[in-house]
This record gives C-alpha cells, sequence and structure tokens, in this order.
C-alpha cells in the first residue's frame, strides 16, 4: 500500500471516529422524531398517571412530538419497570415511577431489572401524600379511636392498598406496626380499585393517594381520617396528620418522576431533564396540580438518583419489620 494511500486510509477512519462522536454529541439535536412513551405502572386516574398525562402535555408541546401514556398494571409496578429497563436506550420509552418503585427492589429478591443499574434518573415530578380513610360504618372518627378499635378486633379490620409492595401497603404496613395493631392488607390493581372498594364497604379502610379520592371526599361515601405526610396537605387543609394526631414519628409521602433505560445518551437526558423541569414549575401547573394533591417538586438526574438510594435502603428496613412478602 502507498504511502498515499495508507494516510488516506487513516484520514478516513480518523473522520469516521468523529463522525460518530458528533452523532452522539448532537444526538439531542435531532430527537425526537417518533413518539414517546411514557409508561405508568398504576391504573388511570392515581397521581401517577395524572401527573404523566400533564407532564407528558408539556413535552408534546415542547418536543413537536405526541408523548402518548401506556398504562402496564401489575407486580406492583415492576411490570412497568422491566418494560422500561428492557426497551432500546434511544429516550422514546421513559417510565413514570413511584415510591413503589423502590418498595419493589426492596421486597423481591430476584427481579429481572435492577433498578439502579437498568433505569437512569431523570427528574422527579410531583411529591404528595396519602389519606387514611374509613367506610362511614366503621364506628371512629379519629386515628386515635381507630388504633382503640383495632386493637379490640386484632385481624378483623381490613385495609387496601394498589397491590403488594405499593406505597399504600407499606403505609398500612407502617401503621400496623408503629401502632402495634393488626389491620389485615387486601391489594388491588390500582389505588383507584381500592379507594372504591372501601367506599362500597368490601374493605374497612384504605391510605389511597389524594388524587384516587378526591371525587369520593364529600359524598359521604367515606370519612378521611388524616394525611400520612408530616405535613398537612393544603388541598384538605383541615385534616390532620397521623404524626399530630397522637401516631409520632409516622410519615410515609408519595412522590413521581421520570427514569429512562441505562446508558440513554447523556445529552438526551439533559435535554429531557430541563424540559421536565421547566415544565412542572410552570405557574399554570400548579393550580392543576394542587387540585390533583400534587406539589410540583423537581430535581436533577444525581439528586433523584440519591432519593432512590436511600428509599431502598429505608423500605429494606421497613419490610423486614413488617414481615411483608412479595406474592
Amino acid at each position: 500500500m502507498s504511502k498515499r494511500a495508507s494516510a488516506a486510509l487513516r484520514l478516513s477512519a480518523a473522520l469516521s471516529v468523529v463522525a460518530g462522536l458528533v452523532a452522539i454529541d448532537g444526538s439531542a439535536q435531532t430527537y425526537p422524531v417518533k413518539p414517546i412513551h411514557i409508561v405508568v405502572g398504576l391504573a388511570a386516574g392515581g397521581s401517577a398517571d395524572t401527573a404523566a398525562r400533564m407532564v407528558g402535555q408539556k413535552l408534546t408541546e415542547a418536543l413537536g412530538q405526541p408523548v402518548l401514556i401506556e398504562n402496564r398494571l401489575g407486580a406492583g409496578s415492576a411490570i412497568a419497570i422491566e418494560r422500561v429497563a428492557t426497551s432500546p436506550a434511544d429516550g422514546y420509552t421513559l417510565l413514570m415511577i413511584t415510591a413503589s418503585g423502590p418498595v419493589q427492589s426492596a421486597l423481591q429478591a430476584k427481579l429481572p431489572y435492577d433498578l439502579e443499574r437498568d433505569l437512569a434518573p431523570v427528574s422527579m415530578t410531583t411529591t404528595g401524600t396519602f389519606i387514611l380513610t374509613v367506610h362511614p360504618s366503621v364506628p371512629v372518627h379519629s386515628v386515635q379511636e381507630l388504633i382503640a378499635l383495632a386493637r379490640k378486633r386484632p385481624g378483623k379490620l381490613t385495609f387496601g392498598s394498589s397491590g403488594i409492595g405499593g406505597s399504600g401497603h407499606l403505609a398500612g404496613a407502617l401503621f400496623n406496626l408503629m401502632a402495634k395493631v393488626d389491620i389485615i392488607h387486601v391489594p388491588y390493581k390500582g389505588s383507584s380499585e381500592s379507594a372504591i372498594a372501601t367506599a362500597g364497604g368490601q374493605i374497612d379502610m384504605g391510605f389511597p393517594d389524594v388524587t384516587s379520592v378526591l371525587p369520593l371526599l364529600g359524598t359521604g361515601k367515606l370519612r378521611p381520617l388524616a394525611v400520612t405526610g408530616i405535613k398537612r396537605s393544603a388541598l384538605v387543609p383541615d385534616l390532620p396528620t397521623i404524626d399530630e394526631s397522637g401516631l409520632k414519628g409516622y410519615d410515609r409521602t408519595a412522590w413521581n418522576g421520570i427514569m429512562a433505560p441505562a446508558r440513554v445518551p447523556k445529552d438526551i437526558i439533559a435535554r429531557l431533564n430541563g424540559l421536565i423541569v421547566k415544565a412542572v414549575n410552570l405557574p399554570e401547573m400548579k393550580e392543576p396540580f394542587k387540585k390533583q394533591g400534587l406539589d410540583p417538586q423537581s430535581s436533577t438526574p444525581e439528586q433523584f438518583a440519591d432519593l432512590i438510594k436511600r428509599e431502598i435502603a429505608v423500605n429494606v428496613k421497613l419490610i423486614k419489620l413488617s414481615g411483608a412478602k412479595a406474592e
């Protein structure tokens, strides 16, 4: 091979490498060129679904491509998480993860994914609270009265949730543990179904998110007793917290956020993060979020990763103490 031909070959190879780097660095400039899916592991109507649709609409407007919501129910959101964890790392399949995601990682030893390894945090979107509600036939009007009744009837009262390992399940498990009572858990396929079951008298109580229970409040079909967060909810400011109702130290809150498959190019993650942070903090989003019992909460990918790591550690301890087991 001549020196000229060898030099040309080396130049061609170098140009190919540079072109590849430019393509990677510029991936966010051409992204997206087709619809994006946000996978939600809970039923339509819950806080995660609501947050996904609100954020998805703003992303549609900003990106010029439809952002579609895909509800994949089951296994405490593990089915939805696996769906995204095993999707191509191109930014077209995203996950609206909830606090139940780290619960599953703590609860199940053999998941088909590793939450911290196989998914990339993008940004948090909202935080919220749950409401401890009882059916009107349950003869209590306060947390203290509920605890007293549950101690008189061990193993007789029931509480519902969106499923084994769901946020409502862990809220109830923590209540059992701290109040030293035995209220039986009944799993459903979504927070809305659980709230409806409580309103219909199929179960005695539940810890639904505000979004799921909001249409039922004030109808006489449910009696709200307290909110689960350490602070009162702006949506129901007259409702006390469980902590201030006598169960000191009780605190379980909801949160949602967007994740992507691991190895999605960092420039796409950065672009999505910037758009989501902007979207959730828009003034026109504040009131719609508030009506759903949600507070806007954005973050950097690194801050979100730290939250998930802490949540897994806390849930490991809670699951061990409560004796909760995957089914």
